[in-house]
């Protein structure tokens, strides 16, 4: 026995509105666009725990840091020595989980308290941030730091000049007025910044074309093409030491070099996305363009 479905003309018709509006709503959601001039900064540390970071220490494999000396202590990334008896050039370095070619990135830092116990004079109040690196993975156990462009954050002692934002390139070279630099590091033009205050840098990373530091929002120094060669790095895989070999991105990472540190805020502008103005997620401010990235 057959049954025979009728639909009465009123529900015909209202499912066929309702198909029409959620059609209409879809195709509505494909087509709004985001404000093109607004920055979408990414918060790269959440304030309460290292989730996207692993630690790399000299002396241990990536991954190992048993000492703890990067933690989360009262909403910062903290950089500790307490379960050090001595520093014995342990050089530690907390990789972010991904790489980066054009971008800003913001971090706010102070250093506190003593440095840690056989620390080198010269690391007093010293970190950095490095960036361009390979991946965190590639260090080996011994290595004491990754080839890279460190973007060095210093502080005062109290007394003497010291410039902050300065450049050291482990591993690298930069050229600067046309000129290749191949000493290890380089002064800014900074002021210097004693006490235990939060500081403010920035970074502005254009690939190999351009990079340019700022400090509480001066610009202190830039420079561009840089690339691997050089010295002042030990204990690496040759086979990530090509020398001449422009960086045009890579890896960062947040450094320990013994006097402790503490890192409240890492944001970051990608500044590589869609640039076609007819797309949903276009923004004015991209300087690279990536057309796969492009939705509508």
């Amino acid at each position: 026995m057959s049954v025979e479905l009728r639909v009465r003309p009123l529900t015909l018709f209202a499912l066929v509105i309702s198909s029409i509006v959620l059609m209409g709503g879809c195709s509505s959601k494909r087509t709004v666009q985001s404000d093109p001039n607004a920055e979408e900064w990414l918060s790269l540390f959440d304030g309460e725990s290292l989730e996207g970071w692993t630690p790399k220490v000299r002396g241990y494999e990536y991954g190992e840091d048993p000492r703890q000396t990067f933690r989360v202590e009262n909403g910062a990334i903290t950089v500790s020595y307490s379960q050090y008896d001595t520093f014995n050039e342990q050089f530690g370095h907390l990789f972010y989980k991904d790489p980066f070619s054009f971008y800003k990135m913001r971090v706010e830092y102070r250093f506190t308290g003593e440095q840690a116990e056989g620390g080198p004079g010269w690391a007093f109040r010293n970190s950095g941030i490095m960036i361009h690196s390979p991946p965190g993975h590639s260090m080996l156990k011994d290595q004491n730091f990754p080839i890279s462009i460190e973007v060095q954050l210093l502080g005062g002692n109290g007394v003497d000049d010291r410039t902050n934002s300065n450049l050291c390139t482990p591993g690298t070279n930069v050229v600067m007025d046309n000129e290749l630099v191949t000493r290890h590091c380089i002064n800014s033009t900074s002021k210097t910044y004693h006490g235990d205050d939060w500081v403010t840098a920035e970074i502005v990373v254009l690939g190999d074309s351009l990079i340019t530091h700022y400090l509480e929002g001066e610009d202190v120094l830039h420079y561009n093409q840089p690339q691997i060669g050089g010295g002042s790095v030990d204990g690496f895989d040759p086979a990530f030491k090509e020398d001449g070999k422009l960086l045009t991105g890579g890896f960062f990472s947040l450094q320990s070099e013994s006097h402790p540190v503490e890192f409240r805020r890492v944001e970051l502008l990608n500044l590589e996305g869609c640039m076609d103005p007819t797309a949903t997620n276009y923004k004015s401010y991209f300087v690279s363009d990536s057309p796969a990235s492009c939705t509508y």
